[in-house]
This record gives structure tokens, sequence and C-alpha cells, in this order.
């Protein structure tokens, strides 16, 4: 009498479910233990030049948007407190940076940098891109 043996094997099978957890785990830890940096102030948009260079100074930073609005250190300004904010600034020999959307007109950036040179502020830079 013959019996039968039993020689098939099971093949194993990997359990998709602890791995799927596994990984939803993870991406849920990187999601919230991850920072994200988000740049607070004005958005503006540098022109770009090929031969700029990099100004390792702590600066004033006068902004000035596409729609023509002037922020000085993130705070909107008339043109009259520009002029006061200016002088003190030439008193004190404090450096200036210029950050002008490139959409912004150069009418307005001319006449910021006109400002700077009237009120006798020594060292003023425009911000670019490279």
């Amino acid at each position: 009498m013959k019996f039968k043996r039993r020689s098939k094997t099971d093949q194993p099978m990997i359990e998709l479910t602890p791995l799927v957890n596994v990984f939803f785990l993870l991406f849920i830890f990187f999601a919230f233990t991850s920072s994200f940096i988000f740049q607070p102030g004005i958005n503006v948009n540098l022109p770009k030049a090929v031969t700029s260079e990099v100004v390792q100074q702590d600066s004033a930073v006068i902004i000035v948007t596409k729609t023509d609005n002037i922020y000085l250190n993130d705070r909107e300004i008339s043109r009259d407190e520009l002029l006061s904010n200016l002088r003190l600034m030439a008193n004190n020999n404090t450096p200036l940076l210029i950050k002008a959307d490139s959409r912004a007109s150069l009418g307005k950036v001319v006449e910021i940098w006109d400002m700077c040179r009237k009120e006798g502020v020594s060292q003023a830079n425009i911000a670019t891109n490279r």
C-alpha cells in the first residue's frame, strides 16, 4: 500500500500589512518632525546680474516692491520717513542695501538712490541674484 507524502510545502508569503504600517508611521514621523522653511518678509524677485559681489556687512535694507511700495527693515514707510531715516544712516555711517523687485519702476529705484547720495549715505548697494 502506497501512502501519499505531502511533499508540497507552502511558499512563504510576505505579509504586506505590517510593511505598509511601518512605512505609514515613518512618513508621519518625518512629516511632523521636519521643519518647513518659510522666509518671513516681503516677497521680492531680485534682478539677475553676472558681475555681482557678496556683501558681508550688516546693513539697513530698503525694499522696493513691484507696486513701488517702499519698506525699510520690513516696515512700510513714506518718502518723508525715508528721508529722515537716510539722514540718521548718513550720520551713523550705516551701510545700505537696496532690494528692488525686477518689475519695480526704475524711476523709483533711481529716486531712492538719489536720495541716498543727497543725504550723504556713504555706502549704498543694490541686491541682485547671480
